[in-house]
C-alpha cells in the first residue's frame, strides 16, 4: 500500500515538473495534481529559482478569437485532440506533449530566447478546459478546411478563418515596424 503511495508521490512530482518547466502557475498545477498547495510551491521555487506568480488565471474565451491567438490555439488544439484521441497519452499528459510540439512550431527563431509563443501552456490548458465545458468549439474554414477555436453554439455555415480572411493590419506591430525601419 505505501509503495503505490510513494509510486503515485513520484508520477504526480514528475507531471508537476513538466508542467512548471513549460510555465504552468501553481493553479493549473492544483488542478492537475493532488499536491499539496506548499508542496507545489516548493517545487515551482526549486524548478524556477523564483516564487510562482500570483493573481487570477486569464479567463476569457475571446482571447482565443482574436486572430493571431486564434491561429496558435487552434495549432494547438488540434494536436492535443489527436494526442489524446489516437495515442497513450491522456488528459494532463496529452497536453504536455501536445503543448511541446506546440512549441517546436510556434518559436520562429530559436536562437532568440525572448521570443515568447503566443499561447502560454496555462492558455493551453483553459483553452482545453473551455473546450471540455462546451464553451468552445471547432469550425470548419469554408476556404482551407481547416479547423478553428470558435464560440460555441455559433453557426458554423459560412465560417472563414484567419488565415484565409486575415484583418488589415494583421501583423503590422511597432516591433515589427522597428526592425524593418532598422533592417
Amino acid at each position: 500500500m505505501l509503495a503505490k503511495s510513494v509510486a503515485k508521490d513520484a508520477e504526480e512530482i514528475l507531471l508537476a515538473t513538466d508542467m512548471i518547466e513549460l510555465g504552468a502557475r501553481l493553479q493549473v498545477l492544483q488542478a492537475e495534481t493532488s499536491l499539496s498547495y506548499d508542496r507545489l510551491a516548493r517545487l515551482y521555487r526549486e524548478i524556477r529559482g523564483c516564487s510562482p506568480p500570483k493573481g487570477m488565471l486569464p479567463f476569457s474565451v475571446d482571447w482565443f478569437m482574436t486572430w493571431l491567438p486564434n491561429i496558435h490555439s487552434s495549432l494547438f488544439y488540434g494536436v492535443y485532440k489527436f494526442l489524446d484521441t489516437h495515442t497513450p497519452a491522456k488528459k494532463a499528459h496529452a497536453l504536455i506533449e501536445a503543448y511541446r510540439l506546440y512549441l517546436e512550431q510556434a518559436i520562429t527563431d530559436p536562437r532568440n530566447a525572448s521570443d515568447d509563443p503566443v499561447l502560454s501552456f496555462t492558455r493551453a490548458w483553459m483553452l482545453v478546459r473551455f473546450f471540455d465545458s462546451g464553451m468552445l468549439q471547432q469550425s470548419r474554414c469554408v476556404s482551407c478546411a481547416g479547423e478553428f477555436v470558435a464560440h460555441a453554439h455559433d453557426p458554423q455555415h459560412g465560417f472563414t478563418c484567419a488565415i484565409c480572411r486575415p484583418p488589415p493590419r494583421a501583423g503590422k506591430t511597432r516591433a515589427r515596424q522597428a526592425a524593418a525601419c532598422v533592417s
